[in-house]
């Protein structure tokens, strides 16, 4: 018998077909005998209309609220429909969507009347669309016969701190209350449904565990109840060593360490996110993603240790577009203490996210990689703030560059690596135009013409075998 987290995320139950598949999942695990705890997102594209429909409310929009509920329920309507048979069931279930759809409905003309939206807020409004999707899910399982209840993560056990947006959960506490809430069900075959990132800090009050929050819910529950595994459910087969959009020939690789992982995560590989690894990693759990639409295929598993032990020097190729980059330079910056931290300080006041950085020794210029939507605010901001002040006296920005990353554990103290990069990227007459590494050594990163993205990605991944 194993106790497994089983995330599904909003592609996995975009359908009411979809569902009734996700239910026939669990229910063929809890045949096994295996205890399975499911952890879901909101249906495909809803949380992106809950954000778009509550920052146009501010404006004053009263008449988009009618028209935005009546859709709302129509598509969640349509999805109990397909995916619950039982009649009755099915009565109930609509009954329970329609009042949570009248609760959003109420929070969203308040914000309409007073034409703001504070994190606070944002994060009640975002948690409808997972509240909705984990009571059609747990029918379902009804439906298919299954014990089953569903939860927030706030009534789950889940206690964060009060940083809205993307609150970071309080572990001692929400282990001691999960075990609490959680594990009887367990013991009586019941399978909780619990939603993605929805959560609360030690008063009660909802926050939201932000970006990766599903997968984080998912790994602190992992954590907190000790499983034996957690399944990250999507629509690929596992992580693989490039885009197939780009590589038609890309492999899905069998096993990642942790280190892996969280490298690829952040260069948008369709694995975890990084802040959902850190659970996980302290405590051994692997960790594995499926095709929720091919169950046969085991996946890729994250862990550590021989079972993602490989003898490849680069395992994936990751290409990021909709990337500028900015160059700074001046004199004034030669031997000048605390004047790269001034330039990360005015981007940060400002929300903008360094992705990447790289500055010669001569400490007369630094290039930082950012994205595209930012480019425009941080170059006003950083003109304002340093041009004629000493310390920059030229910046210069670029948004036709994409990122390459090359990455794999045994890139680390492996010779020839970056030569080997760089050379299979010359042939093809590319020029790169700006190169970082990191100490833990996982990843080598350049930024080349946005053009030359794909033919830098294809020679690398031809280079070092990755199809085979």
């Amino acid at each position: 018998m194993k106790i497994i987290v089983m995330k599904f995320g909003g592609t996995s139950i975009g359908t009411g077909e979809n569902i009734r598949n996700v239910a026939n999942i669990v229910r063929n695990s809890s045949k096994k005998g295996d205890k399975v705890v499911v952890v879901v997102s909101a249906l495909a594209g809803v949380t992106n209309q809950l954000i778009h429909e509550a920052e146009e409310l501010t404006k004053g929009k009263e008449g988009r609220i009618q028209e935005f509920v009546k859709e709302l329920t129509e598509k969640h309507l349509q999805t109990i429909d397909i995916a619950i048979e039982n009649k009755k069931l099915k009565e109930e279930t609509k009954h329970s969507a329609k009042k949570i759809i009248e609760e959003l409905e109420k929070i969203l003309i308040g914000i309409c009347y007073v034409g703001e939206l504070t994190l606070k807020t944002k994060d009640q409004v975002l948690s409808f669309g997972e509240r909705l999707a984990a009571l059609i899910v747990s029918a379902t399982l009804r439906d298919y016969n299954l014990e089953s209840q569903y939860f927030t993560g706030k009534e789950a056990g889940i206690v964060t701190d009060s940083k809205f947006g993307e609150a970071n959960p309080l572990m001692n506490f929400t282990t001691h209350q999960v075990i609490e809430r959680i594990k009887p069900l367990l013991k009586k075959n019941v399978v909780p449904v619990i939603t993605g990132f929805i959560v609360a800090n030690q008063d009660g009050v909802l926050t939201t565990l932000g970006r990766g929050g599903s997968d984080y819910t998912a790994t602190i529950l992992g954590v907190a109840l000790d499983v034996d595994e957690v399944w990250i459910w999507t629509d690929v087969d596992g992580i693989m060593t490039s885009d197939p959009k780009i590589i038609l020939d890309a492999k899905t690789l069998t096993g990642l360490s942790y280190g892996e992982a969280a490298e690829m995560a952040i260069f948008g590989a369709k694995a975890m996110h990084p802040r959902a690894l850190e659970p996980v990693i302290k405590k051994h759990i692997p960790v594995r993603i499926r095709n929720v639409f091919n169950p046969k295929n085991h996946g890729t598993l994250i862990s550590e240790g021989a079972k993602v032990e490989s003898k490849e020097v680069v395992k994936a190729i990751a290409l990021i577009t909709d990337v500028s980059m900015i160059n700074i330079r001046g004199a004034g910056m030669v031997g000048a203490p605390g004047s790269y931290a001034k330039i990360f300080r005015i981007l940060g006041k400002n929300n903008i996210n360094v992705m990447m950085v790289s500055t010669a020794v001569s400490e007369a210029n630094i290039s930082i990689i950012i994205r595209n939507n930012q480019l425009e605010r941080a170059m006003s901001t950083l003109e304002i703030a340093l041009l004629g002040r000493d310390l920059a006296n030229k910046i210069t920005s670029e948004d036709d560059v994409c990122v390459i990353a090359a990455m794999g554990a045994n890139m680390k103290g492996s010779l020839g690596v970056a030569s080997r990069i760089f050379s299979a990227v010359a042939k093809k007459k590319i020029n790169i135009h700006m190169i970082a590494q990191g100490s833990s050594e996982l990843n080598i990163s350049f930024v080349v013409k946005e053009r030359d993205g794909p033919i830098a990605v294809s020679a690398i991944h031809e280079e070092f075998n990755l199809n085979k």
